[in-house]
């Protein structure tokens, strides 16, 4: 069941995933020698090899020829093409396009990997080689996966997406990765923008800023609503301490000057009073009245 629903998306998907046209066409011409099935359902790269060869027509404004038309041109000395550079671009003179695309589709564990490169036929060299990152089984990712490949080995610049600012402050200043892109609201969307992570800031005077990682993906449009809280209360500043800071010890109150002057006042009291005691006490002479000691 699992590789049915897998394959049905595949048919399904794409149509409604490439509905963005590409900025520009290319100007060469293109063919997509036979992707390989390593450890993973051949009719599954056979859809995902379709969806890659209507991706690169988009691109080029033409047909791609068929495995099957180029096996009949090719022979079957090149129709057992392994792969290496000379034999693509022999594969790509005898059809008479510029470039040879070929690679393979993996399946490592519940992963997939695509990996592809282009062969310049005229100066039989290679151009690119790209390999996806490991996928998980997921159809709607393997498909961009294909389809992202398909602008990286081909025209890298179009690889571009956008983002949308959604607040309902007016005024705030918008930034992104350091640059000034207006004021809120944005007239347009961020366009042609790169794929991966861009900071997105908005600020506004009175309120708090607001600050997120953006993911930009292929063709989509990223909507990040932003909501600025008002800045009502003072903050509390509070001062770090530097453990390196020597402080002197905190004053206790049996160091202070009066309670020297305490303790003085009290000694010379005591002395008078037990000096006092002594001079009133009775003083027996034993050796006067002898009888008093016994």
């Amino acid at each position: 069941m699992r590789i049915l629903a897998f394959l049905a998306c595949l048919v399904l998907c794409p149509s409604a995933a490439s509905a963005q046209e590409p900025a520009r066409a290319l100007t060469q011409t293109i063919a997509v020698w036979q992707m390989d099935a390593l450890g993973i359902e051949p009719e599954i790269v056979t859809r995902l090899e379709s969806l890659f060869r209507n991706e690169l027509e988009r691109l080029s404004g033409k047909q791609l020829p068929s495995q099957r038309a180029m096996n009949r041109t090719l022979g079957r000395r090149l129709s057992r093409c392994d792969g290496a550079t000379n034999c693509l671009a022999a594969i790509g003179k005898k059809l008479g396009v510029d470039l040879v695309v070929s690679g393979n589709i993996a399946q490592l564990g519940d992963s997939y990997v695509v990996n592809l490169k282009v062969i310049d036929v005229a100066n039989k060299t290679e151009v690119r080689r790209i390999a996806s990152d490991p996928l998980r089984g997921n159809a709607d990712e393997l498909i961009e996966a294909v389809r992202v490949a398909a602008y990286r080995l081909v025209a890298p610049d179009e690889l571009l997406g956008s983002i949308a600012v959604l607040t309902d402050l007016v005024g705030a200043d918008v930034t992104l990765d350091g640059n000034p892109k207006g004021k809120t609201p944005l007239k347009q969307d961020m366009v042609d923008l790169e794929l991966g992570d861009h900071t997105l800031r908005v600020t506004a005077d009175n309120h708090s800023p607001f600050e997120e990682t953006v993911h930009v993906r292929f063709q989509k449009t990223t909507r990040v609503v932003v909501r600025l809280i008002k800045a009502d209360l003072v903050p509390i500043v509070i001062t770090p301490i530097d453990p390196n800071e020597t402080r002197p010890p905190p004053d206790r109150w049996y160091n202070s000057t009066w309670f020297y002057v305490s303790v003085g006042v009290g000694a010379v009291l005591l002395g008078g009073y037990v000096g006092y005691e002594l001079a009133h006490d009775d003083v027996i002479d034993c050796g006067a009245s002898p009888m008093s000691c016994n």
